[in-house]
């Protein structure tokens, strides 16, 4: 049973690294989507949240790397912080996940996204202003690509994450010992 679930959470992980390859190649057909609707943090979170830490992770880790190699977005110039941001969002939702046990899935849900897409962006723009883009990154220019710019990102993602992931489990389509260890009682409904 313990080897199966670990099969079922390196397959979902293999299969949102290959959505993080796909999703930025739709969007990036019209010019800016990609910073406007972050594609590829849909399916970093979604493993964070339904394979837990490790596996969420590894998915932020060569997610990004791997798209990159591929189709050259993003551009190696921003590949690294941007493998820092989602490496952080796989393992703070993943992590979460596994310790927020509130009487609603949906709030155990949102904190951890939330709190994952706030730590990511804070992790990615200290390691922009002292690392990458250092002496060039201002305080206003993270506040731009962090929130304003990719708002319609972020409220995709708070809009259609918890959907997902509670009819993945619903329709018991991920595996039964994940992150998503919720008590017996709890109702997904709520």
């Amino acid at each position: 049973m313990k080897n199966t679930v670990a099969i079922k959470k390196i397959v979902i992980t293999a299969f949102c690294i290959a959505l993080c390859v796909i999703l930025p190649l739709a969007f990036h057909t019209v010019h800016n989507a990609g910073k406007v609707f972050c594609p590829m943090h849909i399916p970093v979170l979604l493993c964070g949240l339904i394979c837990g830490w490790p596996f969420g992770m590894l998915c932020g880790f060569v997610g990004p790397l791997l798209s990159s190699l591929i189709t050259g977005m993003p551009l190696m110039s921003l590949l690294p912080s941007m493998m820092l941001e989602l490496a952080v969002y796989g393992a703070v939702t993943g992590f979460l996940m596994k310790v927020v046990h509130t009487k609603s899935t949906y709030v155990n849900l949102y904190i951890s996204l939330i709190s994952a897409m706030l730590s990511g962006r804070l992790v990615s723009g200290i390691a922009n202003a002292l690392i990458f883009s250092a002496g060039s990154y201002s305080f206003d220019a993270w506040i731009t690509a962090s929130f304003v710019t990719s708002l319609p990102g972020l409220i995709i993602q708070l809009a259609i994450i918890p959907t997902i992931v509670v009819t993945l489990k619903k329709a018991h389509l991920i595996p039964e010992k994940q992150s998503l260890d919720f008590k017996k009682k709890q109702v997904y409904n709520k």
